[in-house]
């Protein structure tokens, strides 16, 4: 089949590992246009599908729902068939599918909640594929002295690419309805996947790199587990600050939107930002497992700020909200990056799928917990809970160890590996 031949690996060298990790920040953007950008136009879809406030809720919910439940099932495909070929039916199967929505999963063809909830549930468990699969490649290419900043790069498309949804689709609902909303999203997908075809394969030598920890399948290790449920629990302060920044300064402090977007856009950027330096720090010898836990202890810290300052001057209470938010993004690419170290080239697909999964159900989750706790208690109680999550994080995460420091780079991979 066309989509799966193999390009003769003669027309790639060694530098075409950076052309790779373009390909796979390219899919993850795709993925993220839709998965930030939709909840965006909430007030647009709640009145365009007649939706209650709970059944928009409902409706947005699937797609973290959709992808929770698919990430650990993508990743062990793609150790069975390869990066290629899942991202490959990942992407265009999403691309097709929300052409399909486009045609009959708008409102002037009569959608509902329980036809658009659907489709968003089956949108993101088709999307959730590029997690893992874009994360294996980059594997694949990388030395283990290089990942940290490439699976750091590599994770920068999730805010990137949400920001790219962010800023159209709000305007494509409003102006002229949902139908090119979800055209614009199927043109990202199956552009990517146009990218993967060109671009990706395997190497001849996949990049040199120090060997997995032994023992059994990582999905039957507790150390994996240990990680990804850490890493799950750090995913809630940095949903909280971005869904609950702007109702809670507009409800407890009546500010406008100005200063939350402010909040989001410096935990954002700021966040994305943090990610690559992290990565860097870790290449050139930091210990992966190390960074992660004091990056959970200073989220907590932030956060306590927060909950102690919720009625403090509003400069102090935006700029501990931001900085807890930011601190909040700056994991991610380590944390990925140890995940699959840990796992192994061969089977860092489903180590990435269980990573995938826990953040995607801490971010499912985020958002129901906190108007509960809301109702139940107040502000300052919801930034506490924030602050609690990563510290628990930081105390589950596995301990430092000499396989979390990254190898030194070897000559001898020279041709993978120049910086």
């Amino acid at each position: 089949m066309a989509m799966t031949m193999t390009i003769p690996a003669r027309r790639f060298g060694p530098r075409h590992r950076w052309t790779v990790l373009a390909v796979g920040v390219g899919a993850q953007a795709s993925f993220s246009a839709m998965f930030s950008g939709l909840p965006v136009t909430a007030v647009v879809m709640r009145a365009d599908y007649r939706l209650s406030t709970a059944a928009l809720g409902l409706v947005l919910g699937c797609l973290g729902l959709g992808t929770a439940v698919s990430d650990i099932v993508w990743g062990l495909l793609t150790d069975r068939f390869g990066d290629r070929r899942i991202l490959l039916t990942g992407l265009v199967s999403t691309g097709a599918l929300l052409l399909g929505m486009a045609a009959v999963a708008v409102p002037s063809a009569g959608a509902g909640t329980a036809t658009l909830a659907a489709c968003l549930l089956v949108a993101g468990a088709l999307g959730g594929s590029v997690n893992g699969s874009s994360g294996r490649a980059v594997m694949t290419w990388f030395t283990d002295g290089q990942r940290g900043l490439a699976m750091s790069i590599r994770q920068t498309a999730i805010p990137a690419g949400g920001a790219v949804g962010v800023a159209l689709l709000p305007v494509l609902a409003t102006t002229w309805g949902f139908r090119p909303a979800y055209a614009t999203l199927a043109a990202f997908c199956l552009l990517s996947a146009l990218s993967v075809a060109w671009w990706l394969h395997a190497p001849d030598a996949p990049a040199a790199a120090a060997a997995p920890e032994p023992g059994p399948s990582p999905l039957r290790r507790w150390k994996v587990w240990r990680l990804a449920l850490a890493s799950g629990l750090l995913t809630v302060p940095q949903f909280a600050v971005l869904s609950f920044t702007a109702v809670f300064l507009h409800d407890a402090r009546g500010v406008g939107g100005a200063v939350a977007a402010g909040v989001v856009l410096v935990a954002q950027l700021g966040g994305g930002a943090a990610r690559i330096w992290t990565g860097r720090r870790t290449d050139r010898g930091a210990d992966r497992r190390t960074c992660i836990r004091v990056i959970g202890l200073l989220t907590a810290l932030a956060m306590a700020a927060a909950a102690v300052l919720t009625h403090a001057p509003l400069p102090l209470t935006a700029a501990a909200l931001a900085l807890g938010g930011l601190l909040a993004n700056a994991w991610h690419g380590v944390a990925y990056t140890e995940i699959a170290v840990m796992a192994g080239a061969d089977r860092a697909g489903a180590a990435l799928g269980l990573e995938g999964t826990t953040i995607f159900a801490a971010a499912f989750v985020t958002p129901l917990a906190v108007p509960a706790l809301l109702d139940a208690a107040s502000w300052p109680a919801v930034w506490a809970f924030a602050a609690l999550t990563p510290l628990l994080a930081a105390v589950l995460s596995p301990a430092p160890s000499a396989r979390s420091v990254p190898a030194h780079h070897d000559p001898a991979t020279e041709g993978h590996g120049r910086r």
